[in-house]
């Protein structure tokens, strides 16, 4: 798969681009996202400059993401303690 140029609308200005294919869509539905939440913000809070409307999106999708971070982490524990769990029980029936 080749690259695309292709142009992101994200608070009334274009960001020109070159993606693969594969991510051309992704990006996409991101810069929709961005758009929206933007929109969210300025409407809830009557919030007007576009700079505090991005710090307050880059704010939310920061602590989005150590949230999930941290979801993560816990269930990567909680998988390595079932797989010890698992372990000592086949180790117990090989004695």
């Amino acid at each position: 798969m080749g690259e695309l140029s292709i142009k992101i609308r994200i608070a009334e200005r274009e960001y020109p681009m070159r993606v693969k294919e594969e991510e051309e869509e992704r990006l996409r539905v991101v810069g929709k996202l961005l758009n929206e939440r933007l929109r969210f913000y300025k409407d809830q809070f009557s919030i007007q400059d576009k700079q505090d409307l991005l710090a307050m999106v880059a704010f939310e999708t920061m602590v989005e993401k150590l949230k999930l971070e941290d979801e993560k982490a816990a269930h990567i524990s909680k998988v390595g303690q079932q797989l010890n769990v698992l372990d000592d029980l086949l180790s117990s029936t090989n004695k």
